[in-house]
């Protein structure tokens, strides 16, 4: 759910950073490797987009001290190249897969998604609890077979209550998981959002707030 973009060429970097926002990412771009380990040491990314060829730091240092940490983000590699060659070498440093330029966007964001199931406890494509139904896939979600219409940060937010099985889920967590780094702690974006989610879901309500904890379904 949250992807760090490292890519120098800048243009393609807010590119690929918006199309995976329209995916329902949070999404994070650097545009070098030292600026990108810093990111990766901050924050807990599920995927990282790594350009090999990233100034200051290469992005194959990048990938070795990731995985070096021991490290649960998964590595997307991308390389101006596609040759055999080039595409083991980024495997054998730890990638967990390996796209090359140019690359058809549909498929970028397909493997975003699968290397995000890889990286947390896995998540059937479909969640289902109080009569609400949720397709991670084709990105719908219902209550009572009515179309909630959600937007994608709402559906991940829902996401996550419902991954929780009941659980609480801190505001933190949510900003953490929901949103980016540019996101301020103290603007109230966590409860905005619940306030439209819940408006969406309609009566009975089904979130109630835990007082000083979070959120739970």
């Amino acid at each position: 759910m949250r992807v760090l973009v490292a890519e120098d060429e800048e243009i393609l970097a807010e590119l690929v950073a918006t199309g995976l926002r329209r995916a329902g990412f949070a999404v994070d771009t650097v545009y070098s490797g030292d600026a990108a380990l810093a990111y990766l040491g901050l924050h807990d990314y599920d995927v990282v987009v790594l350009d090999r060829d990233l100034p200051r730091v290469h992005g194959d240092d990048v990938a070795r001290r990731l995985v070096a940490s021991g490290s649960r983000t998964r590595i997307l590699m991308l390389t101006a190249s596609g040759a055999m060659e080039d595409r083991v070498a980024g495997l054998d440093l730890g990638a967990d897969d390996y796209v090359a330029k140019p690359f058809e966007f549909p498929e970028l964001v397909s493997r975003v998604r699968a290397l995000r199931r890889r990286s947390a406890r896995p998540v059937p494509p479909q969640l289902e609890r109080h009569g609400i139904r949720l397709d991670t896939v084709r990105r719908s979600a219902l209550r009572d077979g009515r179309d909630l219409d959600l937007s994608p940060k709402e559906f991940t937010v829902l996401q996550l209550l419902l991954e929780a099985d009941g659980g609480t889920v801190s505001a933190e967590e949510l900003l953490e998981r929901a949103w980016d780094a540019n996101a301020d702690p103290f603007t109230g974006a966590v409860r905005v959002c619940m306030s439209k989610l819940r408006a969406k879901l309609g009566e009975p309500a089904l979130i109630r707030t835990v007082q000083g904890v979070g959120y739970a379904l």
